[in-house]
């Protein structure tokens, strides 16, 4: 009879987080289509501003708060006109999309059996739902161009492709076999990999000052780790390896976009995501059925028959590649300090919020080596 009335008052909550849910998706789609069909109206690609958008110049109002206007409602001086709307949306969904993206994430590994179940299975398929995304935006009528890459380009990006693969489900695995805040914890000294990839790897010198930042980054993740009641081993290398591939992925991403006409042939932030998930999906396929390939059928039973597993897939791939895209124009348009101090903000908000959710361990030593290691990731983007 308890297990009945728990499972009563269990599915309204289910119900209520799948309705919001898919209001975010709803909400994230509408952003990240608005910004693709906007663009090209405010700017024309020389810098020539168009007839519309002076008009808009000449009012002294911005596009949002001359709308206001005409419908007879006032608009505060100096206020409304210094607002950035869609900016502060990309902002919202963006942490909305992490936020969302970890609590999916870990339910569907959860029900799949956690570390000893499908993880691998579950962060390709992930990308599998990026894929169908990226390739519907390209058949929708009027929503984004096709890149005209060549197939040198594709080549040239493998490598940036295969990293984010590798990036995303280690991150997957170390997320299922501990606590979703200690993950997040250990994947925010990211930097320290960066820093020591850069410069073993490829020849890039790091200051003296940004060292002996990392210091507060290292010594927050030990310290987070001492008192983290879901500690395991395969969690903390898990995720020591996302960064690895991240820092990798950076690099080479970097290199990439030195290619003479790329950014050209690619057309938009979104293509140039599209195209990594991609090539990322392909190089996950062959490692899934390697690793996990004599369990498949097994899975398919599994999420045939249990509707968080199916749900929760699917929702997280979609969290996942919007959220990425959302950040990715964020980043576009804001400056290295507000990246730096957004990054660090999403952190806070997605590990606190995550853990009160999934109910996981707040203990003041986890916390304590929280603040010191985020505040030592957030001093190592600020200084030079």
């Amino acid at each position: 009879a308890q297990s009945c009335a728990a499972t009563a008052t269990a599915r309204p909550q289910v119900q209520v987080s799948s309705r919001m849910s898919m209001r975010f998706v709803a909400l994230a789609l509408l952003a990240t289509t608005a910004h693709g069909a906007s663009a090209p109206a405010l700017r024309l690609r020389g810098g020539t501003t168009t007839k519309s958008s002076a008009v808009v110049a000449e009012s002294g109002l911005t596009p949002a708060s001359r709308c206001l206007s005409t419908r007879g409602g006032g608009v505060p001086s100096g206020v409304m006109s210094k607002v950035d709307v869609p900016l502060l949306s990309y902002f919202a969904f963006w942490y909305l999309g992490n936020y969302y993206y970890n609590i999916a994430n870990k339910q569907c590994l959860k029900a799949a059996g956690g570390a000893a179940g499908f993880p691998m299975t579950i962060g390709v398929l992930q990308l599998g739902v990026g894929v169908l995304y990226a390739l519907y935006m390209w058949a929708a009528p009027d929503s984004r161009s096709v890149p005209s890459v060549t197939k040198d380009d594709l080549v040239k990006m493998l490598p940036v492709g295969f990293c984010a693969m590798g990036a995303h489900c280690f991150s997957v695995f170390a997320l299922s076999a501990g606590a979703v805040s200690f993950g997040q914890i250990v994947k925010a000294a990211e930097p320290a990999f960066a820093a020591v990839v850069s410069t073993a790897v490829y020849g890039k010198s790091i200051s003296t000052a940004k060292w002996l930042a990392l210091i507060p980054v290292i010594g927050g993740v030990v310290l987070a780790s001492v008192k983290e009641l879901d500690f395991a081993w395969s969690a903390l290398i898990a995720a020591c390896t996302a960064n690895l591939f991240a820092a990798f992925k950076a690099n080479e991403n970097k290199k990439l976009m030195e290619t003479p006409g790329l950014k050209d042939r690619i057309g938009s932030v979104g293509n140039q995501f599209a195209l990594t998930t991609i090539l990322s999906f392909l190089f996950g396929l062959p490692l899934l059925l390697a690793r996990e390939g004599h369990k498949w059928s097994e899975f398919v039973s599994l999420f045939r028959s249990n509707s968080v597993i199916s749900t929760n897939l699917f929702t997280s791939g979609l969290y996942f590649y919007l959220y990425n895209e959302l950040s990715t124009l964020t980043i576009k348009k804001t400056s290295a300090t507000t990246q730096s101090v957004a990054n660090t903000a999403k952190r806070v908000i997605v590990i606190v919020g995550v853990a009160l959710a999934l109910g996981e361990s707040l203990e003041p030593i986890k916390m304590l080596g929280c603040g010191i290691g985020i505040g030592g990731v957030l001093l190592y983007s600020l200084v030079k």
